[in-house]
């Protein structure tokens, strides 16, 4: 007892910490986004303030921001649903018929950073006359979510118990009958945890987006940066557009964490 009681201490202060870590950018952000530029270099007013939605008015209505977010959407839409419809077939290949050379492919593309192959994109796809629409965004940032759809996946099916899909085999059901209505149903969760995070990297995708979109194609990650001039920073407009662009993403993850866990330690254990 004597042991458990600094050991109890210890881990409650250091949870403390990593929480207040965590947490104090995001409540400085909501709060610098609630002040006006002149409050947020006040240190006298760091807590106590008058609140105004002045920053968010300026960015949802002078900075075309309904515009930028109905592009983060459909972007991350679009790469998440593709992706889906590519990866899940393909992790259910790799992982029943035993492909191996194939998975460490789809783990070499997982690995590699994105920012490398922005170069040799740009150059392909600006003579194909493709930079700034949506389909190369789209195509970009599947690069980012096939991977990791495959990757889920894979560790998801290798949990799954291969004797249903036997039995059905017996029954007369192709490979393609067996997984349609046998694997396919039991992986929903898996399938939903792949989704999730699959439209949560795009949706925070910056990179590609800021090299391969155009004036009418921006999401929400560069938008952000319209608030960064050459001459002086608008601290408010940008604090209340970062928060326009992580509340979302935070409200998701709150919601569906306990179906994120279970899906990502679904195949932990085979059989």
């Amino acid at each position: 007892m004597k042991l458990r009681r600094p050991y109890k201490i210890f881990r409650t202060m250091a949870l403390v910490l990593v929480v207040l870590s965590l947490i104090a950018p995001l409540v400085w952000m909501v709060a610098a986004s609630l002040k006006t530029n002149v409050d947020i270099y006040d240190t006298d007013k760091a807590f106590v303030f008058s609140p105004t939605m002045d920053n968010y008015s300026n960015v949802l209505q002078q900075a075309n921001y309904i515009q930028f977010i109905g592009n983060s959407l459909w972007v991350a839409l679009a790469a998440t649903v593709l992706s889906l419809l590519l990866g899940v077939p393909a992790a259910y290949s790799m992982s029943r018929f035993n492909m191996k050379k194939s998975a460490l492919v789809v783990l070499m593309a997982r690995v590699i950073p994105g920012v490398s192959l922005l170069v040799p994109w740009y150059y392909v796809f600006s003579n194909l006359q493709m930079v700034g629409g949506f389909t190369v965004l789209i195509l970009s940032h599947m690069f980012v979510s096939l991977p990791l759809i495959v990757y889920i996946m894979m560790g998801y099916f290798d949990g799954l118990p291969t004797e249903l899909e036997e039995a059905a085999l017996v029954d007369g059901l192709t490979h393609i009958g067996a997984f349609r209505r046998i694997t396919l149903p039991l992986s929903v969760p898996g399938i939903a945890t792949a989704g999730i995070l699959s439209f949560i990297f795009s949706w925070n995708n910056f990179m590609f987006a800021l090299v391969l979109s155009g004036a009418d194609t921006k999401t929400l990650p560069v938008a952000i940066f319209d608030f960064v001039g050459y001459a002086s920073i608008d601290w408010g407009g940008l604090m209340a557009a970062a928060t326009v662009v992580t509340l979302p993403i935070m409200l998701i993850a709150l919601f569906v964490q306990k179906y994120v866990v279970s899906g990502l330690t679904a195949g932990a254990t085979k059989g």
